[in-house]
């Protein structure tokens, strides 16, 4: 018999395209939707007893303490580990198991793992289950292609990333899970597209405005004060100045698609007066409360302190101008920017796999939304960490949300020749 070659990993993984497929689909068949956290120990599991069986040292962590996490949805991440048979790096690849509401509007059951036209159907199928197979079925086809491999090969399933991830990637990384030297290099499967390579992303800061006001009778208005009407406010400041302020600021991040080059803002939600979800009619009353919650995306060319005292003057500004009004402005959520080298060891090499397998020039992008590069990054001081993986980033979180077979296969093929090598490598 001939020596094992790269060839040989390469006619695995077209030979395994069918299990590519089954393995999608199982995963898709766990609900794993976030919020409130549905089946993450039972995907975890069927993720970790698979590994095993192939030699993994495999560990459950569960995020105890997190946001969301309880006895009913226990947030339980898996991290599978295989070692070489001599010292080196370890190559890490990491996804999340949770994916967001279903919504309506869908044609097949998304949960449901339907395979149609060379496509995989189902909520989670781009984001980022279809990426998740894709990483098993590339490790274990180096494994078992019979090549020397040194260092250590690790895959994690992880909670949470949909809402933050404190309870997964953050959790883990708090405790050493993706840091040095544990692991040198970090490869997250997100759906960016098959040729390219995402070396970082936005910075992201959510925030909660609550605009005051006085109850009073709905058919006697002038005696209160509307809270409804002060939010009106905002929305006329924002819209006036603060949206065509963000418009005119423009990134040299190389952030798709091109309208999420610029600063950006999106308000999630509104409510005002009289909680929701009664049935019977609202009693008249003047409301004395309105909250809003912002989603706000800023550039690398920005700072924190500066996105935050944008809003802040606005808010104060109509504080001194509007007669009985008053706000309090609360943190949520806030990230900064992250980008990594893209001639780094695990983006270089990502690259070249790319127009090995494909035959074409790899891109270099940064995502519009952040992902847990974040939490490697900043928590873990990990910066060799990129996204790669099968799937088209205009699919995540839409009805009847697809990942393409032959996208699956290619990018694994591209992963296993990044992650060999990464192992074989000279260090500097």
């Amino acid at each position: 018999m001939s020596a094992p070659t790269m060839q040989t990993v390469m006619d695995l993984i077209d030979g395994r395209t069918d299990e590519l497929v089954a393995l999608t689909q199982d995963l898709i068949r766990f609900p794993t939707v976030n919020p409130p956290g549905e089946a993450y120990r039972p995907c975890a599991e069927y993720i970790g007893e698979r590994l095993k069986k192939r030699g993994f040292t495999v560990e459950y962590v569960r995020g105890e303490g997190s946001p969301g996490d309880s006895d009913k949805y226990p947030r339980t991440n898996v991290i599978a580990r295989w070692t070489g048979s001599e010292p080196g790096p370890c190559v890490h690849f990491n996804s999340h198991i949770d994916v967001v509401e279903v919504g309506s509007g869908w044609t097949v059951d998304p949960f449901g793992g339907e395979v149609k036209d060379g496509r995989v159907y189902g909520r989670g199928a781009c984001d980022m289950k279809g990426g998740l197979a894709a990483s098993i079925i590339a490790v274990e086809a180096l494994i078992d292609s019979g090549l020397p491999l040194p260092g250590a090969l690790e895959i994690s399933g992880t909670v949470d990333e949909e809402s933050g991830g404190y309870g997964g990637v953050a959790y883990l990384a708090e405790r050493g899970w993706f840091s040095e030297p544990r692991v040198n290099h970090v490869i997250i499967p997100e759906p960016l597209n098959v040729d390219r390579v995402c070396i970082g992303h936005r910075g992201v800061w959510w925030a909660e405005i609550e605009t005051k006001g006085r109850i009073a009778h709905g058919s006697m208005p002038f005696l209160g004060d509307s809270a409804i009407r002060h939010m009106g406010a905002v929305m006329e400041e924002f819209e006036s100045k603060l949206y065509p302020a963000m418009a005119a600021r423009h990134s040299d991040m190389p952030v798709v698609p091109e309208g999420a080059r610029q600063s950006t803002m999106n308000i999630n939600s509104i409510h005002g007066g009289q909680a929701e979800g009664f049935d019977g009619l609202p009693a008249p009353c003047v409301a004395d409360s309105s909250r809003m919650i912002i989603d706000r995306r800023f550039l690398i060319e920005e700072t924190l302190d500066d996105v935050k005292g944008e809003v802040k003057a606005i808010l104060d500004g109509l504080a001194a101008q509007r007669h009985g009004f008053r706000y309090e402005m609360r943190d949520l959520f806030q990230v900064a920017p992250s980008m990594a080298d893209r001639d780094g060891p695990v983006a270089s090499t990502t690259a070249a796999a790319i127009e090995t397998v494909l035959g074409r020039k790899a891109q270099f992008v940064c995502s519009p939304g952040t992902y847990d590069q974040k939490h490697v990054d900043r928590i873990g001081k990990l910066k060799d960490c990129i996204a790669y993986g099968p799937g088209v980033l205009d699919l995540a979180h839409q009805p009847d949300e697809w990942v393409g077979i032959d996208d699956m296969t290619n990018s694994a093929k591209v992963m296993a020749r990044a992650a060999y090598d990464l192992l074989t490598r000279k260090r500097g």
